[in-house]
């Protein structure tokens, strides 16, 4: 999703996009954006099996010959970075051709890709300040994220999902979705409703979900959905936010809206707590440690906030104070200008 930030606001300034990428979520969500696609066959690098280890150092030899064909065969300008294992093959086709290589990191701590890449990019953009990653080479831009993200119209989105009147409480967890959060807003919030709730689940749950708040009797106070395209009708539509803390915080902080953040605790070098830490510390958000939360913790922590609509207004201005709406844009400026004459 950031990179598709990036890349639309890379073709409003006239450039062309394409992107080279995997099998995961991209494969679906680069095309249904416009954008062409071509696919690499790659995987994640798995350090406690060698011979997986190994096949993936031979997938990531062979995608960077596929990679440089096809830099050349487009007549590539210039090369971001998103971040991903995909990303490491890709940047090094981009340094093996010249090419200007920009990367982008989403996260909180570098990942093996970008701190691999890092001394032959240009530019590494990053969505947090990292110690030991400062000087010229390194801008703190804060994480791209999709055009219009707090601009979209309340009463619009909450008619669009026939949300009744009263404050209304998100719940999400991303495309596959988070079970703890899953589980306990649906026991802490399918019978006796503090508020509207409007659940995205993700794909994973959702079926259980469904089945379970039909033998509720599909409740008129919860909206259950699998997935909400665009966000941003979900984030306008709400007064308060259960979420992970993934890049997501970027999104939350942009609409002003309040948040309960519960990291997941198997991130990588625990980057979704920092993530946390750092939009609690601002003041907009919440934090519940996933080892604390269940329904019983969850319904006190939300009608506590809703109950306090003065510290709503508060963490609201303050996650606005924080948030990064222009990354994409800065991204994109300095990108163009950094890859100027080729």
């Amino acid at each position: 999703m950031p990179a598709l930030a990036i890349a639309g606001a890379l073709r409003a300034r006239g450039a062309e996009v394409e992107f080279l990428g995997g099998e995961r979520a991209e494969a679906e969500l680069v095309p249904a954006a416009g954008y062409p696609f071509h696919r690499l066959s790659v995987a994640g690098l798995d350090r406690s099996n060698p011979l997986r280890a190994a096949r993936s150092a031979a997938l990531a030899a062979g995608a960077a010959r596929t990679a440089r064909r096809a830099l050349r065969r487009m007549g590539a300008d210039a090369v971001i970075g998103g971040g991903g294992y995909v990303a490491g093959p890709v940047g090094l086709a981009a340094v093996s051709l010249r090419l200007p290589l920009f990367l982008t990191e989403a996260d909180s701590h570098l990942g093996v890709a970008n701190r691999l890449l890092a001394p032959a990019a240009r530019r590494v953009f990053l969505a947090f300040p990292l110690a030991g990653r400062d000087g010229p080479r390194y801008e703190v831009t804060g994480r791209p994220i999709p055009s219009g993200t707090g601009s979209a119209d309340r009463e619009a989105a909450r008619r669009r999902f026939g949300l009744p009147g009263g404050p209304c409480l998100l719940v999400f967890g991303g495309s596959i979705g988070a079970r703890t959060i899953n589980e306990a807003a649906l026991e802490a919030f399918g019978r006796e409703p503090p508020c509207v709730v409007l659940h995205a689940s993700g794909s994973r749950d959702y079926p259980v979900l469904s089945e379970r708040l039909e033998a509720l009797g599909r409740p008129s106070h919860y909206r259950l959905v699998e997935y909400v395209e665009p966000f941003a009708d979900a984030l306008a539509a709400a007064d308060l936010a259960v979420a992970r803390a993934g890049g997501s915080i970027f999104e939350l902080a942009a609409s002003g809206l309040p948040s309960i953040l519960v990291p997941y605790p198997y991130a990588t070098a625990a980057h979704q707590e920092t993530n946390a830490r750092w939009m609690a510390d601002g003041g907009g958000a919440v934090v519940v440690p996933d080892a604390e939360l269940s329904a019983d913790r969850l319904r006190s922590e939300v009608v506590a906030l809703l109950e306090a609509p003065d510290r709503l207004s508060s963490m609201s201005a303050a996650a606005r104070r924080i948030a990064r709406p222009d990354a994409a844009d800065r991204i994109a400026e300095q990108v163009l200008r950094l890859a100027a004459g080729r």
